[in-house]
């Protein structure tokens, strides 16, 4: 019954660790490729191709059902696997599914024309293909009229994570928040478009003040997947075991996550 987990590299470990600590009884099979993140300034096909090849890692795992917990990967790559790769007795889904969710206020079934909501002027902070893909504004307006979106591309900001240079990525937050509130001094709500961002919501939170309301994915995640398992137990892969995979370098990688999430964590190479 395992569930994999795909993320570029280790700021998917937060969404794994919300939807684990939700869904106790369920095992999930984490995948980091450490050793190609970071993903957002890579091109679409790059991207597409490591994300068919971890994803494919995690099926032989027992992980019919993947969830892509890495933004990039689902902005530039989702659509095209969806449409032209994934088998039918496969499910891959993204994480915009429950950002927008929240923002909306509507269930990503509910097929209603866009209407509007009570947000009008939105921040979007994510890597630079995110970005470039529109794929946040494309969703939002099956959704939703009447809302500005600013985006912000947070060069700097995973790789300074991924390192575990936690003053640098406090830096180049700060910087990229002061960037955008240029061009949109008062934003009402900012979303995290990188699952290595929630490491630094508080510095977003900091930053952008407290009227704005930020919206984390590692929050919004592990309700949104638990309602789509209710509907959908088929997809319940035969995998029975948790494990945390990666393409890098097990023992650095396990420091870099034990130092995230301030507790021990074991990888073993995938």
């Amino acid at each position: 019954m395992a569930v994999g987990i795909f993320d570029s590299g280790l700021g998917g470990l937060t969404v794994y660790d919300a939807v684990a600590r939700d869904m106790p009884e369920v095992p999930f099979v984490y995948l980091g490729d450490n050793a190609h993140t970071p993903y957002g300034v890579r091109d679409a096909d790059d991207i597409f191709q490591l994300t068919c090849a971890g994803v494919e890692r995690l099926w032989a795992e027992g992980c019919d059902l993947v969830v892509l917990a890495c933004n990039t990967a689902s902005a530039v790559a989702l659509k095209r696997m969806q449409e032209t790769w994934v088998p039918k007795d496969k499910r891959v889904l993204g994480v915009f599914v429950p950002l927008i969710e929240a923002l909306t206020e509507r269930q990503w079934g509910d097929n209603s024309p866009p209407r509007e909501v009570a947000v009008k002027h939105v921040a979007l902070f994510a890597t630079p293909a995110t970005v470039a893909s529109r794929a946040f504004q494309r969703e939002l307006a099956f959704r939703a009229i009447g809302v500005d979106v600013e985006a912000q591309p947070c060069g700097g900001v995973v790789d300074a994570i991924e390192e575990g240079d936690e003053i640098l990525a406090e830096a180049l937050v700060k910087s990229h928040v002061e960037a955008l509130k240029r061009r949109m001094p008062h934003p009402q709500a900012a979303m995290l478009g990188c699952t290595h961002y929630p490491l630094m919501q508080r510095v977003f939170q900091e930053a952008l003040g407290p009227a704005v309301k930020v919206y984390s994915q590692a929050d919004l995640v592990a309700p949104s997947l638990r309602d789509y398992l209710t509907r959908r137990p088929e997809f319940l892969g035969p995998g029975t075991a948790s494990k945390l995979l990666t393409t890098g370098d097990p023992a650095r990688v396990s420091s870099k996550a034990t130092q995230f999430l301030r507790r021990q964590i074991r990888f073993e190479a995938a």
